[in-house]
């Protein structure tokens, strides 16, 4: 018994190949950290250039919004297929892949430098998109090489090193490490072996300390304080449900039939004048944006944290035309994701909704129906109301969230009956393409 121990010890602690596998996978893990951190700041930077542009005069993006759309669109149907839209899909159908040259067009770091060169471009000329999608298929891209440059075991290097690459990225990205594994167990995998939750959990705790020591403890969306009783205001997180359910569902089935081909005459065009139609989505971006004063353009991150703080300037239907503006950006057909922007029309949505309930706090209902309205459109309620408790650092408000997220995956599936990214995840499967 105690040679056998020894020997395990030896193995374990001494073994020259297991210390090599280690390092280059604690390199992965903090690549993807600094890479999340790095993208988060370019995005910064990306917005306040449009800002800019926007100042020298709003009509502007009625000419680099399209002419940036058709420009993104060509090189990434030109030079770098499979890098289009959010990332996730992307990320799960590689899960489901076998074959390891197909894995290696969704996964590559070509694909992966690529995806974070187009979303800050996408976001320099006005895209409503987020990097938060984009993140996870970086993540994912560098712990796919990693377990390729260390040689690991085929079950290592196929699901857990790719699982973990995902949920690291959404930790850094967010700065919310719990909301990271709740992703990776939730979404991306739906179950979690002891074997990869080993992996996820240490990819998530490297990524996260890297976000920590590069921008601080900060929360996503500042520190809310808002509380909420459910013997007072127990139809709040219903009705939040609610509209929340019933929008992201319907945003998440016109995204479904976006990918698949619409239908009819129209589908027709788009599929057979990608270009013009990029154009299009474009130059209706710009028309959105002058009629909702330029407040729709973006990841929607300061617009969303201004409703929370109360500070907003924003109209009545900001709600609705951030979720118009997101499809316009996604039928364009260029990279970027749906998480931030997400949010950020759930937050237009609960200040609309505040209104049917002036007896509870504003900030109260704005959170609730980010959740709801997130919950509708990825189908993961837990997810949601983790990633929105983490991103505000409210955790009086877990009860209502948790009701709101799932009355909102209950009627989003009534809605849309296949959640988005695995019915997304379809179009870059190899049966697909037969």
């Amino acid at each position: 018994m105690p040679k056998r121990f020894l020997r395990r010890t030896k193995h374990s602690w001494f073994s020259p190949l297991l210390w090599r596998r280690r390092i280059i996978f604690w390199s992965g893990a903090i690549a993807v950290g600094l890479i999340a951190v790095l993208f988060a700041m370019g995005s910064e930077h990306a917005h306040h250039g449009f800002q800019y542009l926007i100042g020298v005069s709003p009509w502007l993006p009625f000419l680099v919004t399209p002419l940036g759309f058709v420009a993104i669109a060509y090189i990434t149907r030109r030079f770098f297929p499979g890098s289009q839209g959010s990332g996730i899909p992307q990320t799960i159908a590689a899960l489901q892949i076998k074959d390891h040259a197909l894995r290696n067009k969704l996964l590559s770091l070509r694909i992966a430098a690529s995806k974070v060169f187009l979303t800050l471009l996408a976001l320099l000329c006005g895209a409503s998109v987020g990097r938060e999608g984009p993140t996870v298929q970086v993540g994912a891209s560098i712990l796919h090489a990693v377990g390729v440059l260390g040689k690991f075991s085929r079950v290592e290097a196929e699901r857990a090193l790719i699982i973990a690459g995902g949920a690291a990225g959404v930790a850094a990205a967010f700065n919310t490490p719990l909301a990271g594994i709740v992703f990776a167990i939730e979404e991306m995998s739906r179950s979690l072996e002891e074997r990869v939750s080993g992996t996820v959990l240490t990819a998530v705790i490297i990524a996260g300390i890297i976000s920590l020591s590069m921008l601080g403890n900060y929360t996503y969306f500042g520190h809310t304080s808002s509380s909420f009783s459910l013997k007072t205001g127990w139809l709040a997180p219903l009705a939040c449900g609610l509209v929340g359910g019933l929008l992201g569902g319907l945003f998440s089935r016109t995204l479904i039939l976006l990918s698949r081909g619409w239908p009819g005459r129209l589908g027709t065009l788009m599929r057979e004048h990608p270009l013009w139609t990029a154009a299009i989505c474009g130059l209706l971006l710009a028309v959105v944006g002058i009629l909702s004063s330029n407040t729709i353009y973006g990841t929607g991150y300061y617009e969303a944290k201004a409703i929370l703080e109360g500070t907003a300037d924003t109209s009545v239907a900001y709600g609705i035309m951030k979720l118009l503006a997101t499809i316009l950006s996604y039928a364009s057909g260029i990279p970027g994701g749906i998480f931030a922007p997400s949010l950020a029309v759930g937050a237009g949505l609960g200040l609309d909704l505040s209104h049917l309930f002036p007896a509870l706090s504003v900030g109260s209902i704005v959170l609730m129906t980010m959740v709801a309205y997130f919950a509708g459109v990825v189908q993961a309620p837990i997810t949601a109301f983790v990633i929105v408790m983490e991103m505000t650092d409210n955790h009086e408000m877990i009860i209502p969230l948790m009701v709101a997220a799932m009355v909102a995956h209950a009627v989003s599936k009534l809605v849309c009956p296949t959640p988005l990214y695995r019915s997304l995840a379809i179009n870059f499967l190899p049966r697909h393409k037969h």
